[in-house]
């Protein structure tokens, strides 16, 4: 209706000023009069015809000596009356036919804005009748390549998106259940175990109360991973600037004892790097790789740290020695609740490089990972450029101190 209300108005505006412009130039034309004066002057004599041409106005002089009198201001009076008479009639009829084109307009509008609007009804309909259960379908407008086309395109592939983010949630809830549903059944059993035993002693409590607090310890991991998880997939509220190196160094000498009792040679090259962003969730990936690098290494193996800038950004490289990864897995591994090796019954759940890869995106950082030669992991993460920091941060500046 409203598309229909502005092509009618547009067009009746249109062909107002039409008829402005038609009866100002057809008013502005002067009525021409003619007249022949063929009289002979006297007996025997003649004179050609004299031609008087009179032009608006200046009919009026028709009536000074020496020229045709009064007929001649007669005839222009009437000739101003016919002219006056032909503008009204042609107004007239001209109003008449702007009504008329006016309704056809009218109708015309409403039938074209109807075949305009077709198509988004159609796309319309269809995105009501998308739910989750169905939300593979699309759009799937063909046609030339146009707005709507491209509304089509765009609808498409923000479905596209969502159908990938609802599998991953249902995936998500689905392992989440499934590591949380395990030491569940084993405190039931426990429990269970305590309440049947016939002669129980203080021994086989403690024994049991030991098992159960080491359970409840692995859930309050889990959970913690997932609140992890779920806080940095919302992303950064108020990014600020972040020493890198700083919480590398903290990284590494809360790690260094673990890895001094197992055997592993950590080396930590750690120079001045700064970005804008989240410490807390820097620090969790920082915390996370060096977590992953020891947990999953060899005796004997190594843990190789590297923070730098590179062409204006801060990086991170982490490496370690460990089992063999084929290359085909390792994006896998950045999944949630992905091991390679699901049988492994080590305290982990698969969370701490699916938390790197949340931490990462919520940054807009790039994450590049590989199998080392030695097996393990290589993975480097290149943060963007920080903005300025109008030297509000001057503990930032310069070499800091290691």
């Amino acid at each position: 209706m409203r598309l229909t209300l502005l092509y009618g108005a547009l067009f009746i505006v249109s062909g107002t000023v039409l008829l402005a412009v038609t009866y100002l130039l057809v008013a502005g034309t002067t009525t021409s009069l003619i007249l022949i004066d063929g009289t002979r002057d006297a007996p025997g004599g003649s004179r050609p015809p004299q031609v008087h041409h009179y032009m608006g106005d200046d009919a009026g002089a028709a009536g000074s000596p020496g020229n045709i009198d009064r007929q001649a201001e007669a005839l222009h009076q009437q000739a101003e009356h016919t002219h006056q008479a032909m503008i009204d009639n042609l107004m007239f009829n001209a109003v008449i036919a702007l009504a008329i084109t006016s309704v056809v307009s009218i109708w015309l509008g409403w039938v074209v804005a109807g075949r305009v609007l077709r198509p988004l009804r159609s796309m319309t309909t269809t995105i009501q009748r998308i739910t989750a259960r169905n939300v593979h379908e699309r759009l799937a407008v063909e046609g030339p390549r146009d707005e709507l086309k491209d509304l089509a395109d765009t609808v498409d592939g923000l479905l596209g998106r969502l159908e990938t983010a609802l599998d991953s949630h249902k995936r998500f809830v689905a392992n989440a259940a499934h590591e949380l549903r395990t030491p569940l059944t084993l405190e039931h059993a426990l429990l269970e175990e305590s309440l049947i035993d016939r002669d129980p002693t203080v021994d086989t409590f403690r024994t049991n109360f030991e098992r159960l607090l080491a359970i409840s310890k692995q859930q309050g991991r889990l959970l913690e991973a997932l609140l992890f998880l779920s806080t940095s997939e919302r992303g950064l509220d108020r990014p600020e600037p972040v020493d890198l190196a700083a919480l590398a160094d903290e990284a590494v000498q809360a790690v260094r004892p673990a890895a001094d009792r197992r055997g592993l040679r950590l080396d930590a090259r750690v120079a001045p790097a700064c970005l804008e962003g989240d410490p807390v969730l820097v620090g969790r990936l920082v915390a996370n790789l060096l977590d992953n690098a020891l947990s999953y290494n060899v005796p004997d193996g190594r843990v190789d740290l590297t923070v730098g800038t590179r062409d204006g950004r801060a990086f991170l490289t982490a490496a370690n020695t460990g089992q063999q990864v084929p290359e085909d897995q390792v994006d896998r591994l950045f999944h949630p609740f992905q091991r390679l090796d699901r049988s492994a019954d080590d305290g982990h759940h698969g969370l701490g490089l699916s938390i790197v890869r949340s931490i990462v995106d919520a940054h807009g950082a790039a994450l590049t990972a590989r199998a080392g030669t030695d097996g393990g992991l290589v993975v480097d993460i290149v943060f963007p450029e920080r903005h300025q920091l109008s030297g509000k941060h001057p503990k930032m500046a310069g070499t800091l101190p290691r």
